[in-house]
């Protein structure tokens, strides 16, 4: 039974906008953050040098601080950001679909925990896709526009 339902379009799409609220809601508290994502459903921009892509984990912790806090955008299902990987801070634009956030932390006691899994259609995607639930409620609220990206 508890597979089935989060398996449900229903679930993820009330998963994803309750991760949209709860990011939005600690940049605008400017509170640092880490979220715990499975690998296999984020791209890097550019794509990472073997030696560092070789050395994360399939389920990676991003800490979101400092610039890395200060370049993260939600577009339509994706969260992306800035971040520099290695010693020598290799910079490349991470980019995942809302529901790969497994977790978001702070101080690493975990706010929220996501069940749900990524839809498919949603990974990587551009722009938004006229699916309008979580995205029309999370766009609702006038204060949440600072975070889309222009």
């Amino acid at each position: 039974m508890l597979i089935d339902m989060i398996k449900e379009t229903e679930f993820q799409e009330m998963m994803e906008a309750h991760i949209k609220e709860m990011l939005v809601y600690m940049l605008e508290k400017d509170q640092p953050f880490g979220i715990l994502c499975n690998l296999e459903h984020v791209t890097f921009d550019p794509p990472l040098p073997e030696d560092i892509a070789g050395v994360l984990q399939e389920v990676t912790l991003f800490m979101i601080a400092g610039y890395t806090f200060e370049s993260f955008e939600i577009e339509g299902h994706i969260v992306s950001f800035e971040a520099g990987f290695g010693p020598q801070n290799f910079g490349s634009v991470v980019s995942m679909p809302v529901l790969a956030i497994l977790q978001i932390l702070v101080e690493e006691t975990p706010l929220l925990i996501n069940m749900a899994q990524p839809m498919p259609e949603y990974e990587n995607e551009p722009e938004e896709s006229g699916i309008k639930s979580s995205l029309e409620s999370f766009l609702s609220n006038p204060e949440n526009r600072k975070f889309l990206k222009k």
